[in-house]
């Protein structure tokens, strides 16, 4: 019965005519009430703007005009206006007004007038509408979305809407009322630049020979032995396959399984951790519920989500020793140091540049909404200093990357090009160069306590998050994060040393080992919760700087154990999970997952309508969604950028042994391709990390 109502009166509404339904919902705002009937329309004078614009007052006279006869176009321009949110002391900051009903006035007046909505963000102290008392909230401000004649400029409408407001509020105070004019938007569409149309050009090109390439392969060859090897590296039939499949590591010695399982839920960690940063910044009806949720022990895996960055530190520094080694003892010490740089920059650059033109120049072009602004948070950024990115030296370079994520990818490449060094003195003097290794490590944590203990920086949410040059000096430069790299590279020189060998070892010591690992994995995630209260007292810079230098070693000699208990047998349930075959196809997109996931978050979060709602179940939402999406993204530009590029660099390495490029590792999870105790194999160790 209710269905049926329900349809009816859809059924009626859909009935109705455009210009009848205007005609009813203007009837609406007058007899509901629904905008302020209180303003006195007369008393407003539009001469406080203190402009020569004869065109911006030409349109504020006809929207005044407007209101005072009760036009629909000009109720809807007031309609889109939002109000000071309540809920101000719960931490709603926000009223995002309606967006589209703004951007969609478009009123002819005349031949040579028409008035045009145009949306902006009215900031307003929250010391002049509220009296807390409480000296860190007298920065905030209330920001309330506006409408306004696209002719007008934001410094022109300030003062009126000072006016506007007194005069809807009835108050004789004066409010310090800023709009940015960086932040307006009309529905006028930006046309499109040189580089926006190569971006799309070159896209829609790869997109095309990847297709025919897939096509023949899928209609025109029956035989896939005798598939051209040009067409194999790029056919999308072939590198899905590749990607997909599951291949028992159990039979292969040199397989480290567990290392997708440790990748793969340390990707998740840090797309979860995005998530959660990108729902705390976002127009909440609750900061001050997202403050006190700080102070929650699950929040601490977002506050200390930087330790999945060490763990693939962690696989990286052991995959570029333990396979480096492993060659070069089959070429008597030989490497091939250039060619090492070529293949790793080609696997990277390539993506990595693509990225940053379709993070800048795609996204506000798939999206838009009352936070979008200009498009990506980052733009200037790139704008100005792109070059640094691709240089790989952006985290010593600027203080402001292009890409928020691509700064690890500095620190991995730094490290990487030294890596010949270390390979070359362990293969020269075997285990006093490993010790020097371990005292490189003791130098770098001293340095790293030093740094933090002489400049009393602190990383704590409490005290900021850590301010820029606490940033860059503790989290993004490659010397204080080199030791979870160096752990693992000393780790792949034990596995090379005692490839094949099996370790008796007693239940105790496995009980031992299993439980100091815990401990220190649980320890450093949380360990500074109960400081991390809101009323507990600051902590000491020693205890602080103790603990971020601690953890930095402390967190990859838990990964190494977890390695090392896996591969000889005593992981049990963790080596379960960690070492099945499903993790594979993550394991091999990762790469893509880490490079494309943070642009489905941010249009995805600038793109609401309304004030968001902050909550853990509410963030998990967004997580799947977000999560689901990027795979979608990744997966697609994974086969028309990332696998050719792979397989195009395996086709030009001299062994002339072509594979899908897709069973090709791309750089985040790289495989590296040896000849391991004679064998040619897929090196399923699986991974220079991100």
């Amino acid at each position: 019965m209710v269905n049926g109502i329900a349809i009816l009166l859809l059924c009626g509404l859909g009935l109705i005519r455009a210009d009848q339904l205007k005609d009813e919902l203007q009837l609406l705002h007058h007899r509901l009430n629904l905008l302020p009937q209180n303003i006195d329309y007369d008393s407003i004078d539009i001469r406080v703007m203190e402009t020569d614009d004869t065109r911006c007052q030409e349109d504020m006279t006809e929207i005044l005009g407007g209101l005072k006869a009760g036009s629909y176009w000009a109720l809807k321009m007031l309609d889109s206006w939002g109000s000071l949110p309540s809920g101000l002391l719960y931490g709603t900051f926000y009223d995002l007004g309606n967006f589209d009903e703004c951007l969609e006035i478009h009123q002819q007046i005349s031949s040579s007038q028409t008035i045009q909505g145009k949306y902006c963000f009215m900031a307003v102290p929250l010391k002049d509408v509220l009296d807390t008392g409480i000296t860190s909230l007298e920065s905030m401000q209330i920001k309330i979305a506006t409408c306004f004649p696209a002719s007008c400029s934001a410094s022109q409408m300030e003062k009126f809407a000072g006016q506007l407001f007194k005069n809807v509020f009835n108050s004789s105070k004066t409010l310090e009322i800023t709009i940015d004019e960086d932040g307006c938007q009309t529905s006028d569409r930006v046309p499109w630049d040189g580089l926006t149309i190569f971006t799309v050009v070159i896209l829609s090109l790869l997109t095309l020979i990847v297709t025919g390439c897939t096509l023949y392969d899928y209609f025109l060859c029956e035989n896939q032995k005798k598939l051209p090897s040009l067409v194999k590296i790029i056919s999308a039939r072939a590198n899905s396959r590749a990607l997909f499949r599951l291949v028992d590591g159990s039979s292969n010695p040199n397989v480290i399984d567990c290392l997708h399982g440790i990748r793969c839920m340390s990707l998740i960690w840090v797309v979860f951790l995005h998530e959660h940063m990108y729902s705390l910044i976002s127009p909440n009806i609750n900061f001050s519920y997202a403050l006190s949720w700080l102070e929650k022990p699950m929040a601490s895996f977002f506050v200390h989500g930087y330790f999945s960055v060490d763990s693939f530190l962690f696989i990286g520094g052991l995959l570029v020793s333990m396979t480096a080694l492993r060659t070069m003892e089959k070429t008597k010490g030989k490497l091939n140091v250039p060619m090492m740089y070529v293949h790793r920059i080609i696997r990277i650059l390539p993506v990595l540049a693509m990225a940053i033109l379709i993070y800048v120049k795609l996204m506000p072009v798939v999206s838009g909404g009352p936070l979008f602004k200009s498009g990506f948070h980052g733009k200037e950024e790139c704008v100005n200093g792109w070059y640094w990115d691709l240089l790989f030296i952006q985290n010593y370079a600027t203080e402001s990357v292009c890409l928020d994520q691509s700064w690890y990818l500095a620190v991995d490449m730094q490290l990487y090009i030294l890596s010949p060094l270390l390979l070359i003195a362990l293969y020269k003097w075997g285990k006093k160069a490993a010790f020097g290794i371990v005292a490189l490590v003791i130098l770098l944590s001293a340095c790293l306590f030093a740094t933090q203990m002489v400049n009393h920086y602190s990383m704590s949410i409490k005290n900021g998050g850590g301010d820029d040059e606490a940033n860059s000096k503790l989290y993004l430069a490659t010397h204080t994060h080199a030791a979870p790299w160096l752990i693992g590279f000393l780790f792949g020189y034990f596995l090379h040393l005692n490839r094949g060998k099996k370790f008796e070892l007693s239940r105790l010591v496995v009980w031992s080992g299993w439980i100091l690992s815990l401990a220190m994995i649980f320890t450093s995630i949380f360990a500074l919760y109960p400081s991390g209260k809101w009323s507990a007292p600051p902590l000491p810079t020693v205890e602080e700087s103790l603990y971020y230098t601690l953890t930095r070693v402390g967190w990859p000699l838990s990964m190494w154990w977890v390695v090392f208990a896996c591969m000889q047998g005593y992981g049990g349930l963790a080596n379960s999970l960690l070492s099945t075959p499903l993790w594979q196809p993550l394991s091999r997109l990762s790469y893509s997952v880490f490079i494309w996931h943070m642009f489905i978050q941010e249009v995805n979060s600038r793109n609401v309508r309304t004030s968001t709602y902050f909550s853990t179940y509410s963030v998990m939402l967004n997580f799947w969604s977000d999560f689901g999406i990027s795979l979608v993204m990744s997966y697609a530009l994974y086969l028309i950028i990332e696998a050719p590029i792979g397989g195009l660099d395996a086709l030009w390495r001299p062994t002339g042994n072509v594979k899908p490029p897709a069973a090709i590792q791309p750089i985040l999870t790289s495989v590296v391709e040896h000849k391991i105790d004679g064998d040619e194999t897929e090196n399923k160790l699986a991974a220079q990390s991100d």
